[in-house]
């Protein structure tokens, strides 16, 4: 027999797709406005409103609500937290993949 293969289990936080694809943008940049996040993702209001409460509540992704003049403004940053579960994820994935 060879090697046994990775338990196929990653953190459900991070792998539904909506969550995996705001933490990859976010990752990318320093930090991003709901409107650049929703263009990015292509989620609706909702769903992104949604998403990124949840990944806020785990400690994942920091959001700071602020008025620019009488506009409301949205901005949301990726924390360390959300870095590492998104690496350790990535890392889960390639030895899962990589074992096929």
């Amino acid at each position: 027999m060879g090697e046994p293969r990775p338990r196929i289990d990653p953190d459900r936080l991070v792998h539904e797709p909506s969550r995996l694809s705001i933490l990859v943008v976010l990752n990318a940049v320093e930090e991003a406005d709901f409107l650049f996040l929703m263009e990015q993702t292509g989620m609706t209001k909702g769903n992104l409103s949604s998403h990124t409460s949840k990944l806020e509540d785990a400690g994942y992704v920091e959001i700071e609500k602020t008025f620019v003049g009488k506009i409301p403004r949205t901005v949301y940053r990726l924390t360390n937290a959300g870095s590492e579960a998104l690496e350790a994820y990535r890392h889960h994935m390639a030895g899962v993949l990589g074992s096929l």
